[in-house]
């Protein structure tokens, strides 16, 4: 996407034609020839190629599904329920205190803060630049948060960006999409109650989120519900990121506020996911919600992971990529030999790549399975394994944080967050994390849990 302002060119067209490609789309000779001749190098982006772009675009999404593609993703919810797995298994009644209950959740808030500031200020960054970085300060796998101090023969070998949630420079959680959206999701339902529509999320959106505190699937919505393009069109509707892990960040919310009921989640990250993605974009705000739920009552994180798949398409590829990471822990693999076959399926220098739901599925499942319910251990590989490393450290973090609860996550994590967290979300703009807390309470409260 273009830095700034969101419009239809060459890079658009080649993540389009890579996502075409992942979803099994058969495409038209004429759809490949347009293709071809539009991604040949040296071609001038003028208005007129612009226009061209945004016609592939419009008409690619209506393309037919390849015979032989061996997965089966419906977007609407109704066919979604009915492709999850024969056996969702039962899980155990949720029995907590209101008290009880706010421990879990102010810990999922908290740790949705910590393993977010703990992977903000290497987000973007290359594995091939940040392993060798990490191994010479002694910080592979990542023990503690980031500081800007380097001795000068490693600020000249590794330049990298600062002032990007340093710890030595920030006294609370700074702004950052991964916790603006649970914000939004908390403001959404406090605003509109239960029963709030995919409708009213994009309303929420155009009076409280500015459009340039979103980035890609999400920058692609708010643009169409400009262009009066009502959800679901809205995710659909000429986005090339359509499957990118920008609902799957804006998840967590719906699990807390749901303890132990899984497919309620579910069902409300679905009403959320809906007005920006498809397939398994949605998939993954319903995976990333299920497991927040199922953190409340559960105490194992596969019994955790095996509680979100439940309820998306047991024939999806997200589905088929969390099983991958599974089998590797069952096998024996070590982190670092899962960390090398996710890099080996997935190229983090392709911003596709890097920014997709699927990719960093594998890496929330990594971080979940080796870190064996420890949360320094936990955030740590969600952190260290690379790819979108703020955005899975939040939501790794959030999970053991709901397991555990706030009174028994670590104070070095916790202590330098102060309590305080910054977003861009109006009249959200400075709140305490406690605060955020208590508020998921009354909305479950609302809700009848209580």
């Amino acid at each position: 996407m273009e830095d700034r302002w969101l419009g239809f060119g060459k890079y658009e067209l080649e993540i389009e034609r890579q996502q075409l490609d992942d979803e099994g789309a058969e495409l038209t000779v004429e759809m490949q020839e347009a293709f071809d001749v539009l991604l040949k190098p040296g071609v001038i982006e003028d208005a007129a190629y612009r226009k061209r772009a945004r016609d592939i675009l419009q008409k690619s999404t209506a393309l037919p599904t390849r015979r032989d593609f061996g997965f089966h993703e419906p977007s609407d919810l109704a066919a979604i329920r009915d492709a999850r797995p024969a056996d969702s298994g039962e899980l155990p009644g949720f029995n907590l205190s209101e008290q009880d209950y706010y421990d879990h959740v102010y810990g999922a808030w908290l740790g949705r803060c910590a393993g977010c500031l703990l992977g903000k200020p290497i987000e973007g960054l290359l594995v091939r630049d940040i392993w060798p970085y990490l191994q010479e300060i002694g910080q592979f796998p990542l023990r503690q948060y980031l500081d800007s101090s380097l001795p000068e023969a490693l600020k000249e070998k590794y330049p990298f960006e600062t002032g990007r949630g340093y710890i030595d420079q920030v006294d609370h959680m700074v702004e950052d999409d991964d916790l603006n959206y649970t914000v939004t999701s908390l403001a959404v339902m406090a605003q509109y109650g239960w029963d709030f529509t995919p409708e009213d999320v994009a309303t929420f959106w155009l009076d409280n989120l500015p459009a340039y505190h979103t980035f890609t699937a999400e920058r692609v919505a708010y643009r169409n519900f400009l262009l009066m393009k009502y959800p679901p069109e809205s995710g659909q509707y000429c986005n090339p990121c359509r499957e990118w892990i920008g609902a799957q960040i804006r998840g967590d919310y719906w699990g807390y506020v749901c303890p132990g009921e899984t497919q309620r989640a579910a069902e409300l990250a679905y009403r959320d996911a809906c007005i920006s993605h498809v397939k398994n974009g949605i998939y993954g705000e319903m995976w990333a919600a299920a497991m927040c739920s199922a953190a409340a009552v559960l105490s194992d994180p596969l019994l955790i992971l095996e509680a979100g798949l439940a309820q998306i398409p047991a024939h999806s590829r997200l589905t088929s990529f969390v099983h991958e990471v599974m089998d590797w822990f069952d096998s024996g693999k070590s982190v670092e030999e899962a960390c090398k076959l996710i890099h080996q399926k997935w190229n983090d220098a392709n911003p596709h790549h890097w920014c997709h739901t699927l990719s960093n599925a594998q890496i929330v499942a990594l971080g979940l399975l080796w870190g064996q319910g420890d949360f320094e251990q936990s955030i740590s590989w969600a952190v260290t394994a690379g790819i979108d490393t703020d955005c899975n450290g939040a939501t790794v973090g959030s999970i053991i944080g709901m397991m555990y609860g706030a009174k028994n996550l670590p104070d070095r994590w916790i202590a330098p967050l102060n309590d305080r967290l910054d977003t861009g979300i109006s009249g959200y703009q400075h709140v305490l994390i406690s605060d955020m807390a208590k508020l998921t309470v009354q909305m479950a409260n609302d809700g009848g849990f209580f």
